[in-house]
């Protein structure tokens, strides 16, 4: 029957950490979603004490992970020892925590617990437009400005503003490889991550690797100097592409999630490139659409939350990874990314007063 087919099969969970909420699906080796009739999302806190401001806590998160994972397992009556992988997914928010993986505020209130700038915080709107202002050869990458939602600007508002978080902070984090980090204790960023948010530059295998990696004059110039100084520890210096193996769980991890120890866990993408993977790379094969037997240069992905984000992928001319590198798949391809942002959010206030 179902029940025993299911319990002789492997699968690989996926948690996802939107902006409000956090879910968790099971997968199949062959692909198939398992229906849990009482899927759990688990709502996470957000602080917006004024305008532009906007904070979580990476503990918060991490617990809300927890309980979707125990109860997607125990909904589905998959056994812990059938979870051959585990992966995330989550907003580019920027984490704060100390050489010991503590949580360091980064918030004016002092609060150690809110050590999370949302990617919706615009606090750093003035840092921002200094940065394009250097007009510094890395922002070609990112369309030729940066936003105030990408982690340099927020860094350089931290430094400026809350210094002793900056001087207490051991590691700065994009939220999805805060969570493999949490998992795994490995302080391995995503390739997606860097390359989207941090102005990591990233080429192909035909380029020069001289093309690659931080640029410490970048970081120099808008006055993030302590980065090139301190080795790039703080904001990273291992990195995977997306879906590789990073580690297993630890001990502590494999208790909280409720999983065995040492379950691989796989290199972090953000939420809406995750999306767009899924759309782009899906299989197509009989269902009569259009881009059926074409390139997958052909695909336009919708990817709807918060805000909704419009992606297509190019064919690069010189430099790759423009925002994000995105899988093996799409490896060799530019990603094209048109973002309303908080579009959705705006959606849902304006039902409610109409409605």
């Amino acid at each position: 029957d179902k029940k025993h087919v299911r319990r002789m099969a492997d699968y690989f969970l996926g948690v996802d950490v939107g902006t409000g909420s956090v879910r968790a699906a099971l997968v199949s080796s062959v692909g198939h979603c398992i229906h849990i009739p009482t899927a759990s999302v688990q709502a996470v806190n957000i602080w917006n004490d004024k305008p532009d401001y906007y904070e979580q806590s990476s503990e918060d998160i991490w617990q809300a992970c927890c309980s979707v994972v125990k109860a997607t397992l125990s909904g589905s009556g998959i056994s812990p020892s059938q979870v051959k992988g585990i992966g995330f997914t989550g907003t580019c928010s920027l984490v704060a925590i100390d050489p010991n993986g503590q949580p360091v505020s980064v918030s004016q209130s002092n609060d150690d617990q809110r050590n999370v700038i949302m990617w919706m915080d615009h606090r750093a709107l003035d840092e921002a437009k200094q940065i394009n202002g250097t007009k510094h050869a890395v922002l070609q990458y990112v369309g030729g400005v940066i936003s105030p939602e990408m982690q340099a600007p927020k860094l350089l508002w931290l430094k400026r503003n809350l210094r002793e978080c900056w001087d207490r902070t051991g590691h700065f984090f994009d939220l999805p490889d805060f969570m493999t980090f949490r998992a795994t204790g490995k302080a391995t960023r995503s390739l997606c991550s860097v390359v989207c948010k941090w102005n990591y530059v990233c080429g192909t295998s035909e380029e020069s690797s001289t093309n690659s990696g931080w640029d410490a004059s970048y970081w120099c110039q808008i006055g993030l100097e302590e980065m090139p100084t301190e080795n790039f520890q703080r904001i990273g210096t291992s990195f995977s592409q997306p879906g590789e193996l990073v580690g297993g769980l630890t001990d502590q991890a494999a208790v909280d999630l409720g999983l065995q120890t040492g379950t691989p866990v796989g290199a972090s993408l953000i939420d809406a490139h995750a999306g767009g993977v899924g759309m782009l790379g899906a299989a197509v094969s009989g269902l009569g659409l259009p881009c059926e037997g074409k390139a997958i240069t052909s695909r336009l992905a919708l990817i709807c939350g918060t805000s909704s984000c419009h992606m297509a992928v190019s064919m690069p001319k010189g430099q790759s990874f423009v925002l994000c590198v995105a899988s093996h798949s799409v490896w060799k391809y530019k990603l094209r990314p048109s973002i309303l942002t908080c579009i959705g959010n705006w959606l849902d206030d304006w039902a409610s007063v109409v409605i």
